[in-house]
């Protein structure tokens, strides 16, 4: 089972613990595949999240990022010899819209990678998650969208809990009887390891309806 990190939004780079431990897992270096969340947008590059990276002293050989202008066989190639995948933050729907047109979920569960997801990547990365107007999506009606699926629970990530956990254990709680829902805010992680579940920053679990504060392992 491959190495995965949740992360929210950090406001600036990655705080020395959570550094020393992505260096410890990151040990192939030797490519770093981005996912777009904006596949259109040629100019997004994901500078930001690689300069998270930088900052952690984590350098790869090649760096690439796939969007629309990526052939779909060559970004499946680019995922099955990757060391890192990282799926951009950005617009949550449109990576989704993205991932499934491209056939990448079942690219990137077979995968050996590291993979990481930031804000809208992480909610990706996991099974389901909730596209709500509530939650700032341009929908017409509530929908529960399939990630990846690389754990069977789903994920809030880089939302405002300390104003809206009522807002968020109302909108969640329906979801949160079929699986365990991650919540976070900012500077956040969730690493999973070898099945074993560690928090960095304030996270919350929302499960059967009830939201539980986790204790910081990281």
């Amino acid at each position: 089972m491959n190495t995965q990190y949740y992360l929210g939004w950090f406001t600036d780079m990655f705080p020395e613990r959570l550094s020393q431990v992505l260096r410890e897992d990151i040990t192939d270096r030797k490519s770093l595949v981005m996912i777009s969340s904006t596949p259109l947008d040629n100019e997004a590059d994901g500078a930001t999240e690689r300069s998270w990276l930088d900052h952690a002293g984590i350098a790869f050989a090649d760096y690439h990022l796939i969007n629309y202008r990526v052939e779909k066989d060559a970004a499946h190639a680019l995922i099955q010899h990757a060391s890192v995948i990282f799926l951009l933050g950005g617009d949550t729907l449109k990576q989704n819209e993205f991932l499934m047109a491209y056939g990448l979920p079942e690219c990137i569960r077979k995968t050996n990678a590291v993979v990481i997801g930031a804000s809208a990547g992480a909610i990706n990365m996991a099974a389901k998650w909730l596209g709500s107007k509530r939650f700032g999506y341009s929908v017409e009606k509530d929908t529960i969208y399939n990630g990846i699926g690389l754990g069977n629970f789903s994920i809030l990530s880089h939302f405002d809990l300390e104003n809206n956990m009522a807002l968020v254990q109302n909108e969640l709680s329906s979801l949160s009887e079929e699986m365990k829902v991650y919540a976070s805010n900012k500077d956040c992680a969730l690493r999973i390891k070898a099945d074993k579940i560690d928090v960095f920053g304030d996270m919350y679990v929302l499960s059967h309806s009830k939201m539980q504060k986790l204790e910081e392992t990281l």
